[in-house]
């Protein structure tokens, strides 16, 4: 799956990647400046078990399980965000929310995920090889390399609603439709389990972008809300992430 590479990019449903629009990865976080480092004190876990979320080593470690989420103690409205995650598991499931409301996480039990916000999908490869091996065919709707989507009654314009790409043998298949509210990476960058795989968002006024691995991927606008807290995904694996900066924006 890591070969397979992007040919057409068939529909966009807002103003496409271009020169002008796009902007350097910043490296500010490097040395720290300006750059608040957010460790496991900086969430709450919501509704997992005492074990879910544990840190070790500057290493956050979720256990995947009960499914839910562990969200930042506060809300958050323009901001850069940095951080490293892996898969520890073939096909394991994650995410990071972005603009969740109060009521994306108020008297949620143990079991259920957040029930809105914009999710920044963290995924390992493995679940597309699965998929490809139990339907005999490539997903249609999603892809392991940094899908961004609303959650319940968030709402999101994708950037990419609709893409098409080329496989090893040479034939090609879509993924997504023209009005679809999920957003696909116009390139396939992420590094399987057990790698550490890097992502930079940038939300602002509403607008999320992200990198992945040093590239712009993806992302979409007219996000709806656009202020909420953070949280990190529990979704059946064992995910770990580090060096969490945030630097917050005008």
């Amino acid at each position: 799956m890591r070969a397979l590479l992007l040919v057409v990019l068939v529909a966009l449903a807002a103003a496409p990647f271009g020169p002008q629009d796009r902007a350097p990865l910043r490296q500010a976080f490097v040395t720290g400046d300006g750059w608040p480092a957010l460790t496991l004190a900086d969430f709450v876990d919501v509704n997992g078990d005492a074990d879910t979320w544990s840190e070790h080593d500057g290493v956050i470690v979720g256990t995947g399980r009960p499914l839910g989420g562990a969200r930042s103690r506060r809300p958050f409205t323009n901001f850069e965000l940095v951080l490293e995650w892996r898969h520890l598991e073939h096909a394991g499931n994650s995410g990071v929310f972005v603009w969740c409301p109060e009521s994306a996480f108020a008297d949620l039990p143990p079991g259920q995920l957040p029930r809105s916000g914009i999710e920044v999908q963290v995924l390992d490869l493995g679940y597309e090889t699965d998929w490809l091996q139990a339907h005999g065919a490539r997903s249609d709707w999603f892809t392991s390399h940094g899908d961004v989507f609303p959650v319940g009654s968030s709402t999101m314009q994708p950037f990419t609603p609709e893409i098409r790409y080329r496989a090893d043998d040479g034939a090609t298949f879509a993924v997504g439709r023209p009005d679809g509210s999920r957003s696909f990476p116009t390139q396939r960058r992420t590094l399987p389990h057990g790698q550490w795989n890097h992502y930079y968002i940038r939300a602002i006024d509403g607008e999320l972008r992200l990198w992945v691995n040093g590239e712009e991927v993806n992302g979409g606008t007219r996000c709806a809300p656009a202020r909420g807290y953070l949280a990190l995904e529990a979704e059946g694996a064992r995910v770990e992430f580090r060096n969490l900066r945030l630097r917050e924006l005008p």
